[in-house]
């Protein structure tokens, strides 16, 4: 008789790894993967662009709120993030519990895709990490960072997890809905710009705010191009692997991503031009390509390549004027109009221009009204919900620093170190000009005291000249002095 051989076991022969789930495509696996590490750069490409536009004494500050979103947002997906964004017997508003410690997940394949559901579960992952970074644009240069890191934590499980589950999860009422959000132009922008506004609301604007918006000087441009073209790099996964397979939908993506932030810079350089007379500034420009890597996002799988286009020109030209708005609440580095508005305009495009459903292509306003109602049921939840968790955390803890730690940047007083070898000001090569400050000061403080000291000696012997010369002398100390301790 022939002895027939065992079935063979879940297990490779030669090193004992588990074999691959049925119906498993490698080629897709391969893009998600590479798709999950564009998108992980996306965060320090974040913390690179905020960190350019901030003042010197802040730039480790905010740079390492985006970094520290990247390390508390992972922890929480992985016990209860994922579980709660995408489990689905919780119904059309929240998940459940069925994923905790992302169990379940192993040798399986996700719903209707053929990846492996783990890396669906590490690709949606990358996607919370840099939602709750973007916040931090609003409230940097004040906010205190111990705070900043609890109000995130809670920030990711009370609000990104349900509007991901809204959006994206099993039964969601916005998917249910019919509205279109291909790589979360409504998860992720819509949600972080409304509460990054509502967050510096209530907390305020910067000491001496409206002179820092009339200079509003980035402090290394450089890192602000640089951080900027890291999130275009990795924008090509944060669309690209929304399509999750390694087929025409992704290269439609990745083409409409790239076509939309090429008009949009285009555009954003234009307009800038046109409204200061002068060639466009480099911060400015790249931040055009940026409000249109946004206006694409809910769209990229959806419209055609002209489509892209049009949705850059157009939605630049409408997103333009909110960045010139001088609001009271004191938005940093203009997170809700780069985020919000675009993220807007970009939902209400893809009603227009959608092949599918679209209202130019003879869909009706169906879909155009989903988008809207989306959109705004989302800003009014995570207004509501980020103003729940600053007033509950308020009560345990100081949500800023105090104005002597503002005044001297938060760099030192909140991770006791520089950005730069020997830093005065805050800036590459300030020590000279600093100390030159400091000895105008003295000079401004010394004139300020002989002349006081002469006015007081003999007064009533001096003529009326005379005592209206020294009183314009003491005037100029004291502006000198209020000038040079301003400046420091």
């Amino acid at each position: 008789s022939i002895r027939r051989s065992p079935p063979l076991p879940r297990y490779s022969s030669t090193c004992g790894r588990a074999m691959a789930p049925e119906g498993m495509s490698p080629p897709d696996v391969a893009w998600v993967l590479t798709s999950s590490a564009l998108v992980l750069l996306m965060t320090p490409g974040l913390a690179f662009f905020y960190g350019g536009l901030v003042q010197g004494t802040n730039v480790l500050n905010t740079m390492m709120m985006s970094i520290m979103s990247m390390g508390m947002t992972a922890v929480l997906w992985l016990f209860v993030g994922f579980s709660l964004a995408f489990g689905s017997g919780g119904g059309a508003f929240i998940g459940d519990f069925s994923h905790v410690g992302l169990s379940g997940l192993e040798s399986v394949l996700w719903t209707e895709t053929k990846l492996p559901a783990m890396l669906f579960a590490i690709f949606q992952m990358t996607f919370a990490m840099i939602a709750s970074a973007i916040i931090s644009g609003a409230v940097v240069e004040r906010m205190r960072f111990s705070a900043y890191v609890c109000f995130t934590c809670l920030w990711s499980v009370l609000v990104y997890a349900p509007v991901c589950h809204w959006t994206w999860g099993p039964g969601g009422w916005i998917d249910e809905l019919g509205a279109k959000d291909f790589a979360g132009g409504i998860v992720v922008h819509e949600s972080t710009a409304v509460s990054a506004l509502v967050l510096a609301g209530l907390l305020g604007p910067r000491l001496d705010c409206g002179r820092r918006v009339q200079e509003k000087q980035p402090h290394n441009v450089p890192f602000a191009i640089l951080g900027a073209s890291l999130l275009w790099f990795g924008w090509s996964g944060f669309n690209g692997g929304s399509a999750l397979a390694a087929d025409d939908t992704a290269v439609l993506a990745l083409m409409n991503t790239y076509q939309a932030a090429a008009a949009s810079l285009v555009i954003w350089a234009l307009l800038e031009r046109l409204q200061h007379r002068r060639a466009s500034s480099a911060s400015g420009m790249v931040t055009g390509a940026i409000v249109g890597l946004v206006i694409i996002t809910p769209a990229a799988g959806f419209v055609t390549p002209v489509g892209a286009v049009t949705m850059g020109t157009v939605g630049t030209v409408l997103v333009y004027p909110s960045f010139q708005l001088r609001l009271r609440v004191d938005d940093n580095l203009d997170a809700f109009p780069c985020h919000g508005v675009a993220s807007f305009v970009g939902a209400c495009l893809t009603g227009l221009l959608a092949k599918e459903g679209g209202l130019l292509y003879g869909g009706g306003w169906k879909l155009l009204g989903a988008q809207v109602l989306a959109a705004v049921a989302v800003a009014i939840y995570t207004a509501v919900a980020t103003a729940a968790i600053f007033f509950v955390l308020s009560r345990f803890m100081a949500m800023r620093v105090t104005e002597d730690d503002e005044n001297a940047g938060l760099d030192c007083v909140c991770h006791g170190e520089k950005a730069y070898a020997g830093q005065g000001t805050g800036a590459p090569g300030s020590d000279s000009v600093s100390a030159n400050k400091r000895n105008k000061q003295q000079i401004a403080v010394d004139l300020e005291a002989q002349l006081a000291s002469v006015r007081s000696v003999q007064s009533h012997e001096l003529s009326r000249g005379h005592l209206a010369s020294i009183s314009a002398m003491l005037s100029q100390g004291r502006s000198m002095r209020r000038c040079y301790s301003s400046s420091m």
